[in-house]
């Protein structure tokens, strides 16, 4: 009886026990956080977020999880790179050079790009709404908003005088 009990004890832990060890809450947490890095900088930077295909939570294998991890560890790291390298940084540096200080508060243009409320409501919407106006936003964030009406077709004319200044116009 008692090699019965046993032999029931084994079989109840053997298909108790996970095939392969499972991720634990910490690879997940990871790879929330790193998505969330990803997906804020595409949206400053105005692109496509990358798609989340990849489901760790459905799938019980731990080395899965780690792909996953390492996959979006990589994928906000180059998000991060490529957000610190405004395609028209220089240039937007020279148009700050006229303008205001980044932190500038005085209305009716805010920043260090001077922008007025029209353009950050068409250009900024979501940092207007979670930051408030421009001076409230890193350089950074300025620059790719400024990025963003640069690629709309407006090029450097929002800044015609210090855009002249700096010979972009």
């Amino acid at each position: 009886m008692v090699t019965a009990a046993l032999a029931v004890g084994v079989v109840v832990f053997a298909r108790s026990a996970p095939a392969s060890p499972q991720p634990d809450a910490s690879i997940l947490g990871d790879i929330h956080a790193y998505r969330a890095d990803t997906w804020h900088w595409q949206r400053l930077m105005g692109v496509s977020q990358t798609p989340y295909y990849d489901h760790p939570e459905d799938d019980p294998s731990l080395k899965y999880a780690e792909w996953v991890r390492a996959l979006w560890r990589g994928r906000a790291v180059r998000a991060h790179d490529h957000a610190l390298h405004p395609p028209h940084q220089r240039q937007f540096l020279c148009i700050h050079r006229y303008e205001g200080s980044w932190s500038d508060r005085g209305a009716p243009y805010y920043g260090g790009l001077q922008m007025d409320l029209a353009f950050m409501r068409r250009y900024g919407r979501e940092l207007l709404r979670r930051k408030g106006t421009a001076d409230h936003w890193s350089p950074l964030e300025q620059m790719w908003v400024a990025e963003r009406a640069y690629r709309s077709g407006r090029g450097f004319y929002p800044w015609p005088n210090t855009a002249r200044d700096c010979g972009l116009i």
